[in-house]
């Protein structure tokens, strides 16, 4: 926008970056390469390599993902610089529709308060925990879990979500003794359930002990640790608990009210399709918005505000068949609908099409891990409407797969794609047998 000749100003309460570049997926998914480094020795093994000293030094670790995620921060900061952006370092506070407050920020030291005609709010999400939970206050979340001073013994991680899972495998690949509880039946809930089975199988052949049906009924903290107790009856003694039960728009005290912006049930900013909230001059775009939140939705969102409202060419988002990874270890790639999903729209006429097998870099380590892949197709338009994948480099696979779904292409067509061998991808072109009704966990 300021490239477009406006005059804009960012304020900015931590760091340039948000939750993504900061306390997210690009952290986040450092911690993942480094964790895979274990299963790979293991997998090195097979294939005649010998290592005698490897040993992995948190702190090391911990200071080069630092330094890189202040690069990036700094790069992000720059830009807007660049871009004629003034940006501010502090919190700012609707007054009124029009009227923003930055406490300390004045010439004084008190407030300062800038005047804008149009307003976007991109504030974010912030995690949640259960504040009525004996002793939760002894518990971490996805924030903390980067700092850790040390790297713990033993951690229990409470959530089924992909944050959950995906600091699970963090942990246990790091040779942390890792239990993973979640009070639903099984984990990453409103996914495919055949990905859902699949993965918590192959998480346990990782080494992370799951806990499914419970949770917990208090926290107790004692000379040698915090102990879990849990629904079940179990009482388990761990370095770290964590909790990753979930995110919440971060709206609190932002001044929404005195600003006409309403929320929805949900807590979250209420929106239309451009993303414009009830106040007429004011828009919010991504997680406090809760509609679908991945950074690169993020990102389009402001797109199309920046269309709509400075270009004059009203555009909204299409959320459909949006690409997703979990960094799992193995991670899950997944693309449009689940196999539910799919009997639901397409009226129960759905052709499903799934392959179980063991990767060939396996071939030598004796490992008994398999790769998930499966095909849902309309069956009337013949369409492939949803891809699934659970293995090595699904969230690499998902992104081009997610171009013939989003491209609204048939399985004849993607049976039409030579296959690339010998690859796992080339499972996605050659899948043959539709698999019967009464065996899907649709």
């Amino acid at each position: 926008t300021a490239l477009g000749g406006k005059r804009v100003a960012i304020a900015e309460e931590f760091r340039v970056g948000g939750t993504c570049v900061v306390r997210g997926c690009v952290p986040k998914k450092f911690m993942v390469m480094a964790s895979e480094v274990s299963h790979a020795l293991e997998i090195a093994e097979g294939y005649g390599w010998s290592f005698d000293s490897a040993k992995f030094d948190w702190p090391t670790f911990l200071e080069a993902k630092d330094v890189e995620i202040a690069r990036l921060s700094g790069i992000y900061a720059a830009n807007l610089g660049k871009a004629g952006v003034d940006l501010i370092h502090g919190r700012a506070v609707l007054k009124d529709a029009h009227t923003v407050e930055i406490a300390g920020k004045g010439e004084d030291g008190g407030p300062l308060v800038i005047t804008a005609e149009k307003i976007l709010i991109a504030t974010g999400g912030r995690p949640w925990v259960p504040a009525d939970l004996p002793g939760v206050e002894h518990a971490i979340t996805s924030e903390e879990a980067f700092h850790l001073p040390e790297l713990p013994k033993r951690i229990l991680i409470a959530g089924g979500g992909y944050i959950a899972v995906e600091f699970a495998g963090i942990f246990a690949g790091l040779g942390v003794e890792t239990t993973l509880i979640y009070r639903g039946p099984n984990i990453l809930r409103g996914f495919d359930d055949d990905v859902r089975a699949h993965l918590a199988g192959e998480i346990e052949k990782r080494g992370i002990k799951v806990i499914l049906g419970c949770q917990h009924t208090s926290l107790e903290k004692t000379a040698t640790g915090i102990v879990n107790h849990l629904e079940n009856g179990m009482a388990l003694e761990t370095d770290v608990v964590m909790f990753a039960t979930g995110r919440v728009p971060h709206v609190k005290d932002l001044g929404l009210e005195t600003a006409g912006v309403a929320l929805n049930d949900d807590g979250a900013i209420k929106v239309d399709a451009f993303s414009k909230t009830t106040a007429d001059n004011i828009w919010a775009i991504g997680d406090v918005t809760d509609r679908m939140n991945l950074t690169p939705v993020a990102i389009r969102e402001a797109v199309a505000f920046h269309e709509t409202v400075w270009r004059d060419t009203p555009t909204a988002f299409d959320y459909e068949a949006v690409a997703t990874a979990v960094f799992s270890q193995p991670p899950v790639g997944v693309v449009g609908l689940s196999e539910s999903e799919a009997r639901h729209v397409c009226k129960g006429e759905v052709d499903v099409y799934v392959a179980r097998f063991r990767p060939m870099k396996y071939a030598f380590t004796g490992s008994d891990e398999r790769v998930l892949m499966k095909l849902v197709v309309d069956a009337t338009s013949q369409k492939v409407v949803g891809v699934h994948i659970v293995g090595p480099e699904a969230p690499e696979m998902i992104q081009l797969a997610a171009i013939a779904v989003k491209a609204g292409l048939t399985k004849a067509q993607w049976d039409a794609t030579c296959a690339v061998h010998p690859t796992m991808a080339e499972e996605l072109v050659t899948l043959k047998e539709k698999q019967s009704p009464t065996t899907s966990a649709g």
